[in-house]
């Protein structure tokens, strides 16, 4: 596939919703704590949250919901933690952010480093345990 693909304009990316044990109010409040994004939807009758990222929406919903709206089919992982998806945040002082997220409550997995192209990045592992990116911005 060496060539650009086109956008199908019929399908656009929406967002993404991560499945977790416990509480969705306490991880969308960690989400604004650690790193200053505000929730735009709770429904606790779904235990499901958006947040405002600027672009597709991130959510997050229990496992229950995901039995609810897949009844018989939904499968959870076999801990119950988030699968291996990282969710990747632009921010202009990686190092700030990465010390705010700690301070929110997150666990560190790598600190901030240079990396050969000239970006910086620093992963942490939030509340509900999603492995979060966070990264400088590539120059154009």
């Amino acid at each position: 596939m060496s060539e650009l693909q086109e956008v199908n304009p019929a399908l656009r990316f929406g967002g993404t919703d991560i499945y977790i044990d416990g509480d969705v109010p306490a991880v969308l409040d960690f989400y604004r704590c650690a790193f200053g994004i505000a929730t735009r939807f709770y429904d606790p009758n779904y235990d499901y949250g958006e947040l405002v990222s600027g672009g597709p929406i991130i959510a997050f919903a229990t496992h229950r919901t995901g039995e609810l709206l897949m009844p018989g089919t939904y499968r959870r992982s076999e801990r119950g933690q988030p699968s291996c998806v990282e969710l990747a945040f632009f921010a202009d002082n990686v190092v700030a952010a990465f010390q705010k997220a700690i301070e929110a409550g997150a666990v560190a997995l790598a600190a901030p480093k240079l990396m050969p192209w000239g970006q910086t990045v620093a992963y942490v592992r939030s509340v509900e345990g999603t492995l979060i990116g966070l990264c400088s911005p590539i120059a154009e």
